[in-house]
């Protein structure tokens, strides 16, 4: 069945003016645009606020429609409202690189500032307090959706009854490697022209090749090989007459660059791609121990067996140290060859484990 529409989609401008962000810089204006699907109840505390990945939307249902079947999907659109927010930074919606600066008259572009999950956690924050909701039943996401889910439960502990993070940790040395040799594909576009190209002449050999990189790292070896292995492109090529004529992975990386460079923007992806680089949950706080006591809400962190941007090992020991640290966490794992995009490939397992955080969380309140 087609996955629901938003019951209302609109934009917020946060009261904070300027905005200021954890670098010590400031956004003289924040939008931020959301959505819902279904509604809220009259004491307000049905929501559940799904934070999405990199270049995902506010529109939780169009990346994310397994979650929302009606017969064994993880939400009860009858019972539950569904919250969406576009973060800052990116590029459907809410106040990112291509946004006009209100001082200037002009889209920001290269001038747009480096943003954190805590800057983008403590914009939904105001949002989410603006809808009367004193407390979410829960905060869901994969990702980077993942990592401002583990945010909130951090920064706002008292407005989290439920965590739920999957695929997400700091970033280890290779994944840090792997954004950066991203943006460079970008920055090394003689389109990028630092950032300030116009809307209609981006930089889409480097975005594209940036996707082409991120796409192996989304993956599994295991997955790549059982659906390419050595073969030539299926268009007919043949990798040994010519430079040009690839194998079929070559062929499919290029097909994802060549889909992706019509629907993003080269500065958003950057932009985010660095707020990836800047998760830490210790940021601002003494110790990440002290920001990990802070935890109150029932969390679940899960692991993607095959997942190598981010190694299920990673999100296993960040789970123990959520322990140590007295949150009330439980970690488990989904087993796939599907790598990190698991979050998505794997509905029915993702399904099981949202529902059974909710039953938890709910348990835990008395309700």
């Amino acid at each position: 069945m087609p996955a629901p529409s938003p019951t209302f989609e609109g934009d917020f401008i946060v009261p904070e003016t300027p905005f200021r962000l954890s670098n010590g810089e400031a956004l003289p204006e924040v939008r931020l645009r959301y959505a819902l699907y279904g509604e809220l109840n009259e004491a307000r505390d049905n929501a559940v606020l799904v934070c999405h990945a990199l270049t995902g939307s506010a529109r939780v249902a169009d990346w994310w429609g397994d979650l929302f079947r009606e017969k064994d999907g993880a939400f009860d659109l009858e019972r539950q409202c569904v919250i969406g927010v576009n973060v800052v930074g990116s590029c459907y919606g809410s106040t990112g690189p291509g946004s006009v600066n209100p001082e200037t008259g002009k889209r920001y572009g290269g001038s747009f500032p480096v943003v954190t999950f805590r800057d983008v956690v403590r914009a939904q924050q105001a949002l989410v307090e603006s809808l009367g909701i004193r407390r979410l039943a829960a905060v869901v996401g994969g990702s980077i959706g993942g990592m401002q889910a583990m945010q909130w439960a951090v920064d706002f502990p008292e407005m989290v009854r439920a965590c739920v993070s999957i695929g997400a940790a700091p970033l280890s040395a290779m994944g840090l490697a792997l954004n950066h040799l991203q943006r460079q594909a970008i920055m090394n576009d003689p389109a990028w022209r630092g950032g300030d190209y116009e809307s209609d002449a981006q930089p889409v050999a480097g975005l594209a090749l940036a996707r082409g990189i991120a796409m192996c790292s989304y993956k599994s070896a295991e997955l790549f090989e059982e659906r390419f292995a050595r073969s030539p492109n299926r268009s007919g090529e043949n990798p040994g007459r010519s430079l040009g004529e690839r194998f079929d992975v070559a062929g499919y990386l290029d097909h994802q660059g060549e889909v992706f460079i019509k629907r993003f923007e080269a500065n958003s992806y950057l932009a985010l791609s660095k707020a990836m680089d800047l998760f830490d949950l210790g940021q601002d706080y003494y110790s990440e121990h002290e920001a990990l006591s802070r935890i109150t809400a029932r969390t679940q962190l899960v692991g993607i067996s095959s997942d190598w941007l981010f190694p299920a090992a990673d999100v296993r020991a960040l789970a123990e140290r959520m322990r140590a640290a007295g949150a009330p966490v439980q970690y488990s794992e989904i087993e796939t060859a599907h790598g990190h995009d698991g979050f998505l490939a794997e509905p029915d397992r993702v399904v099981s484990v949202i529902r059974t955080a909710l039953a938890t969380g709910r348990a835990a309140c008395g309700d």
